[in-house]
This record gives C-alpha cells, sequence and structure tokens, in this order.
C-alpha cells in the first residue's frame, strides 16, 4: 500500500504562480514572499511544492544572492540569472534569453522568479517569446504576456520587450 503525502509535505503553491509555456517554463514571486512579507515557513514549503512538481530549475532573476542556500537545503537546483533592468541592454537581455533556451533544450522544466511578478519577469518573458520564434510581431508578445499573467505591462516590461525585438529583427511595440 502506498502512503499518502501529508498537506505539508505537498508544499504549497507559490504567489502569482502562472505557466508561461505549460510543462516547461513558469513564473511566480519569490518564494516566501517580498518585503515584510517574506515568511521563512511560507518558503519552505513553497520551495517544497516545487520541488514535489517536478521543476527540474529554480532560476532567479533577484539581483543579490539572498535566500539561494535555501534551494540547496531543499534539494533543488537553481540558476543565479541577476537582472537589473533594461540597462543591461541588448547584448544582455539576449544572454539571458539565451541562458532560458539552453535549459528548456535540456528538457529542463524550469520556474522562474524575481523579487514580485511584475515588469522585469513579465517583460522578459515576453521578450522571449520573440527570441524563441513562438511570436512574430512584438504587439502579439506583449498581448500574450498580458493575457496570461492577467496584469498589464508597464513601462519598464516594454522597454525590456522592445530590446528583445530589436534582437530578433523585429518593430518595437508602439
Amino acid at each position: 500500500m502506498r502512503k499518502m503525502k501529508g498537506k505539508w509535505a505537498q508544499g504549497i503553491e507559490p504567489r502569482n504562480f502562472t505557466w508561461i509555456l505549460k510543462d516547461k517554463i513558469a513564473v511566480c514571486e519569490r518564494p516566501g514572499g517580498i518585503g515584510s512579507n517574506h515568511r521563512k515557513v511560507r518558503r519552505q514549503e513553497e520551495i517544497i511544492w516545487i520541488r514535489e512538481n517536478k521543476f527540474d530549475q529554480i532560476v532567479s532573476l533577484i539581483p543579490t544572492t539572498a535566500n539561494l542556500h535555501n534551494y540547496d537545503e531543499l534539494g533543488m537546483a537553481w540558476r543565479h540569472l541577476p537582472f537589473v533592468g533594461p540597462e543591461i541592454g541588448q547584448a544582455g537581455i539576449a544572454t539571458l534569453h539565451g541562458d532560458i533556451e539552453r535549459m528548456l533544450n535540456l528538457d529542463s522544466r524550469i520556474i522562474v522568479h524575481r523579487e514580485e511578478l511584475a515588469d522585469h519577469v513579465s517583460g522578459l518573458m515576453a521578450g522571449y517569446f520573440l527570441y524563441s520564434g513562438l511570436v512574430d510581431e512584438t504587439p502579439k508578445a506583449v498581448v500574450t504576456i498580458e493575457q496570461l499573467l492577467e496584469r498589464q505591462l508597464g513601462p519598464l516590461g516594454r522597454e525590456i520587450v522592445n530590446l528583445a525585438a530589436k534582437n530578433a529583427g523585429l518593430a518595437p511595440t508602439v
């Protein structure tokens, strides 16, 4: 007889968890929350959920190395790809997209986060649609990410998408 795991052993879904490409790449808020809402127990439960849901790797876009050791403690592989924003330029955006593409080409199931699920992550993911050729028009990439995340892409996110569009040889957003 198979022993059933208790609810705690299954963890809890990270806040704002959303699939970008079903069963390949998802995004969320930093496990444990942000700022004064950050809780150690919640962080552990969310990392457990990520592990129990068969993610191969956590990709942290947070500029600092805060909390990366927690992934090791709970047996999760991780990559730290610090992302400060559009100021890294076209080449920096292309490098990040290339890193994501290489992970996905290894059949890795990844979850990407920053402190909060806002323009940095949404803009990078919309740009990834262009980089990978999944979407061939910049406005379509913006609309797609807005629909997936159920939030508008702000000026910072659009700037990130425009850098990705230039990398892909496409026209920027309006």
